[in-house]
């Protein structure tokens, strides 16, 4: 069985930036080859669309838990007209030296099946929650955009990140949780005819679901705290109160686990009938919501103009790295994909500001290399262009 989240303490000594000096990509998406040296903590890659811009950026993002920026598919990684697998490392620089990181996904084999390998310094590990010693991501792509006016589902999403990035171990947590749930409803659909595996499968999905409502309800709570703590009314990027919805959450907030699990295990057993008659589990964390308001303006996040909407996600992934810093004590490797395209000049110029005085490395990207300029002489300038990268100026 997994194990329960942790709770980590309220403030952990920052170690240096582990800052990434090197990138090395091999047959990935638009990169037959790369090896590319990283000088600064501050770096911008600028291009025309479909240059390759966000593919190195995703690569980078294949160096923690999960599916990456884009949530793809290992297989669709792999460049055109290559072998049928790709390869993506960093050499990290911090307080204890440099370390390699890589991993990939290896050519086919009638030998092995096709899997993803992880290594440190070239031995392998099982997975890439082992980079987590070293480094921790968070990022901000275009599809966030519309983030408070999409699904329940989206903002999941969001929110597992949320939690995957101070607790490495919640993916598997939730893809427990999901397989479980899976096994109920295939058990409530072959119509219940012995009680004692539904009353097995009941309990694991009890089990693992208050598990996971208990990881978000700290991170979700950490992250409410830390923002009540340096909010400012005049900042160009608004503070967001944060808040879960969602009624095992609300167990797991008032109530020890056990007793958490209890009363949730008694609510399957009462919606039986109701859960098989609609097909699936109707309560539990797979229902859950991210509630987010404008904080200023005390508004939900959904009736807030594009603009506002925009600058309030960029302050929130901003105080998510900041919470990251403090649980984990590794200040982490921040990731903007067309950050600049939809600020004025004013919020761009606060936006480097506050990147500047975050503490992370961070890696920019957008298609205007002026939006930038006010980062000449303190960001190493990249230029993307058909799969290769090279410097500006």
């Amino acid at each position: 069985m997994l194990a329960r989240p942790q709770t980590i303490p309220e403030s952990a000594a920052l170690s240096p930036v582990r800052g990434v000096r090197r990138i090395r990509l091999a047959d990935f998406r638009s990169y037959a080859t790369l090896d590319l040296e990283i000088t600064s903590d501050l770096v911008v890659l600028t291009g025309e669309n479909g240059a390759g811009k966000t593919n190195l950026l995703e690569a980078l993002s294949f160096l923690c838990p999960g599916r990456g920026l884009r949530r793809a598919e290992l297989g669709d990684c792999v460049r055109t007209g290559s072998g049928g697998g790709w390869a993506a490392s960093v050499e990290l620089h911090g307080a204890d030296g440099p370390v390699q990181l890589g991993t990939g996904l290896e050519p086919p084999s009638s030998e092995t099946p096709q899997s993803r390998k992880c290594r440190i310094e070239r031995a392998p590990v099982a997975s890439p929650t082992a980079f987590s010693e070293y480094l921790r991501i968070v990022w901000l792509t275009p599809a966030m955009d519309g983030l408070f006016n999409g699904s329940a589902g989206e903002r999941r999403r969001f929110l597992d990140r949320l939690v995957l990035s101070v607790d490495p171990s919640h993916g598997a947590r939730v893809n427990a949780m999901e397989r479980s749930l899976r096994n109920r409803n295939r058990l409530l659909e072959e119509g219940m005819r012995d009680a004692r595996w539904l009353d097995a499968a009941e309990h694991e999905v009890a089990e693992l679901g208050v598990a996971v409502a208990c990881a978000r309800v700290e991170t979700v709570s950490r992250l409410a705290r830390l923002i009540e703590a340096e909010r400012d009314a005049e900042a160009l990027f608004p503070w967001a109160a944060v808040a879960l919805e969602g009624q095992i959450e609300r167990l797991a907030a008032e109530h020890p686990a056990l007793v958490a699990e209890d009363r949730y295990r008694a609510l399957l057993h009462a919606n039986r009938a109701r859960d098989a008659q609609a097909g699936r589990t109707l309560i539990g964390p797979q229902t859950a919501d991210l509630a987010v308001r404008h904080g200023p303006k005390d508004i939900e996040a959904a009736r807030a103009s594009t603009g506002e909407q925009k600058a309030l996600v960029v302050g929130l992934v901003l105080a998510h790295a900041r919470l990251v810093a403090a649980m984990s004590g590794l200040a982490p490797l921040v990731l903007l994909d067309e950050i600049a395209a939809h600020f004025d000049v004013v919020r761009r110029t606060a936006l480097y500001e506050t990147l500047g005085a975050l503490g992370s490395q961070v890696f920019m990207s957008g298609a205007d290399a002026g939006a930038f300029a006010d980062l000449n002489g303190r960001a190493q300038m990249l230029r993307v262009a058909q799969g290769r990268v090279s410097g500006i100026g």
